[in-house]
């Protein structure tokens, strides 16, 4: 059976430089203006959740892969848009979330993960298993992780033909992947894969689904996850630089169902991802980059709010964001070292956006609501606008945008999209490595 990711790789393994952004957030404001931005453009839309995210516990969302579903259902319905124009994808899924465990309770857990993300109407899977766990050597050989993954990509064909959906499954695999939310440490040099160990990964995971018995699966993968050389971290962004990938380009040359994915895209240059998806990574995951925008467009108007709203009734967002961090430092605290006013700077506007796990909690939503409720019925003045959203002054001004505060961040938002929309649509001008 088709799945609508088809259309792209058979098109991008034909030469055309086409691509497709994969967006990783559960954020309802992002899920909005990307359901929205994929309406107006007519495209399919990629949404992803992480084995951190989501899992058969409640993940740090509290959301299983079925609530996700809903989640993203219930967004699409709100925005108009067809359900059947959505794939579900689940990214990292492996023994991360389980790794303090004995490898074989680890795995259990997994089984239970993938069934679960298969049985909710996923079909885009990454099989994820170059984390070690308790009982196991590291550095984990490399025979290991692909023998993990074979079982992995077993668990979901068998729930895949229980559930009447054999063949809708596409898979991603790839051991050489940046650690689910983000870098712990600061980047001092980062190597792109080489063509050989691409190769290698290749060649042991073809060995190891055949051991399972599964070698006709081998057209369902889609993907191979290695690093291109981006990444990013507090303050700076490692790009893109195509001269480094020279021989590792050609590495999926033979297989006529496979692309690359990239992961850690965020904050790219629209020259950079165009030149990735010339490469070959026609799928660009981005996260962090969406929720660094939102912040940007809610701290703006929060700055509007200050000249406008009489202090007691301020909504305080900033303040009410970084105390609730200082209280509940679990998701920064290992992130973001230095002295006192590294780590303030780093909380409020680090690449990595450690803030993107702290706006579920209530006293922040309630912070959130009130701010724009402070600024909705109210005529935000344009030299306020020019000052603190300066694009979306000019949209405003054209008569493209409205003066809302909704209809401001969701804006803001989709200036990212934008941009990955661009990189990944054929007959650009422009392009740069």
């Amino acid at each position: 059976m088709n799945n609508p990711l088809d259309t792209v790789i058979a098109l991008h393994k034909r030469g055309e430089p086409v691509g497709i952004t994969s967006i990783c957030s559960a954020h309802p404001l992002v899920l909005e203006a990307a359901m929205a931005q994929a309406r107006e453009d007519g495209d399919l839309l990629l949404i992803e959740a992480t084995s951190n995210q989501v899992d058969q516990d409640g993940g740090y969302t509290g959301m299983r892969p079925a609530d996700f579903r809903d989640l993203v259902y219930r967004a699409a319905d709100r925005a108009g848009l067809a359900r059947e124009r959505i794939v579900l994808g689940g990214d990292h899924l492996g023994p991360n979330r389980w790794r303090s465990l004995p490898a074989e309770q680890a795995m259990a857990r997994v089984d239970v993960l993938v069934a679960a993300y298969v049985e909710a109407g996923f079909t885009k899977i990454h099989l994820d298993c170059s984390y070690p766990c308790a009982d196991d050597a590291t550095p984990l050989p490399d025979e290991v992780m692909a023998a993990r993954a074979a079982r992995m990509l077993a668990v979901a064909e068998r729930t895949a033909a229980a559930i009447g959906r054999t063949g809708e499954l596409r898979y991603v695999i790839g051991t050489e992947v940046p650690v689910p939310g983000g870098a712990e440490e600061t980047i001092e040099e980062l190597l792109p894969t080489t063509a050989e160990s691409a190769r290698a990964t290749l060649a042991r995971h073809r060995a190891a689904f055949a051991a399972q018995g599964l070698e006709e699966v081998w057209p369902q993968v889609i993907a191979l996850v290695v690093q291109p050389g981006v990444e990013f971290d507090h303050l700076r962004v490692v790009d893109y630089d195509r001269d480094r990938t020279k021989d590792l380009q050609r590495v999926l040359d033979d297989e006529p169902t496979m692309v690359f994915e990239a992961h850690s895209t965020d904050y790219q240059t629209v020259p950079r991802l165009a030149a990735l998806v010339e490469d070959h990574w026609a799928v660009l995951k981005v996260g962090p980059g969406l929720t660094f925008a939102l912040r940007e467009a809610l701290f703006a108007l929060a700055a509007i709010e200050a000249e406008l709203v009489a202090e007691p009734d301020r909504s305080n967002l900033p303040e009410v964001v970084e105390q609730r961090m200082r209280a509940e430092p679990g998701q920064w605290a290992k992130y973001y070292t230095g002295g006192a006013a590294e780590q303030r700077l780093a909380r409020r506007y680090s690449y990595s956006d450690r803030m993107r796990y702290y706006w579920p909690d209530p006293e922040i939503e309630g912070a959130q609501r009130r701010l724009l409720a402070n600024l909705t019925g109210r005529e935000i003045p344009l030299p306020l606008l020019s000052q603190y959203l300066p694009d979306q002054y000019r949209r405003v001004r054209e008569g493209t945008l409205g003066n809302h505060p909704g209809e401001l961040v969701l804006d803001r938002i989709r200036d990212v999209l934008r941009g990955y929309r661009q990189a990944a649509t054929p007959a650009r001008p422009g392009r740069a490595a």
